[in-house]
């Protein structure tokens, strides 16, 4: 589902070339569940966003789907996350003028669904939303934001889903009921997922934890954990 072959990202600076991620060569099945940890500045979020195309690489290849990215103009990516990819930020990344029926809605009618609002509130629904569905982002809590940004993540039914410190502004609580909700999310829509978190515990339950230190892969391991989808 995503390759990655001797990837390099570098960025010029004041000081001269700083190579954030080095040689990063990873396979990841479909169906997986992987945590992406280490310390800040190790590279995680910058390996995320050019796993999901949305920054471009120095060197080396990020194959998606059968899909080089690097062939393909930021147009093409853009269509390409469209059909395969969701995302959950930290920071939620709502619409603050839309409802929360209506950002769920926008990847939905984005595909041309004329059944884009019945979907989404069967979604909100499904994260304990339905009746917070006529509200604006800055009308929620933190953790019902998160749960409006997860519930839009799988609007389009994604076969990958990127999810960067999804519980980073949340107190403890409520970031493991968020957590729990997209782990079973997960396992229900069978999805591919990447998590870049700091929280080894977040990491844990996931199948597989690959650690970063200064932009290089230092271990790749399976956990036992049993929580990842089961590819269809």
């Amino acid at each position: 589902m995503i390759e990655t072959k001797n990837l390099v990202k570098a960025v010029d600076t004041s000081e001269g070339v700083l190579t954030i991620l080095n040689g990063i060569n990873l396979h990841i099945e479909a169906g997986e569940a992987v945590a992406i940890v280490g310390a800040s500045g190790s590279g995680k979020s910058t390996l995320l966003g050019l796993m999901a195309g949305l920054d471009s690489v120095s060197s080396g290849d990020v194959i998606l789907d059968g899909h080089n990215l690097a062939q393909l103009d930021e147009e093409q990516r853009a269509i390409l996350r469209g059909q395969l990819v969701g995302f959950v930020f930290q920071s939620f990344q709502l619409l603050p003028s839309l409802t929360a029926l209506e950002n769920v809605m926008l990847p939905i009618e984005l595909k041309g669904d004329s059944e884009a609002r019945d979907k989404a509130k069967g979604l909100l629904e499904r994260v304990g939303l339905e009746e917070r569905w006529h509200h604006y982002p800055n009308q929620l809590s933190g953790g019902e934001q998160q749960r409006v940004a997860i519930a839009r993540a799988f609007a389009t039914q994604a076969r990958i889903l990127f999810a960067d410190e999804p519980t980073g502004n949340l107190d403890t609580a409520t970031g493991t009921r968020v957590v729990d909700l997209l782990f079973d999310l997960n396992r229900e829509f069978a999805t591919t997922l990447l998590l870049v978190t700091h929280d080894e515990r977040l990491a844990h339950r996931c199948g597989r934890i690959v650690r970063l230190v200064a932009g290089e892969i230092v271990s790749d391991e399976r956990t036992e954990n049993t929580e990842e989808a089961v590819s269809a």
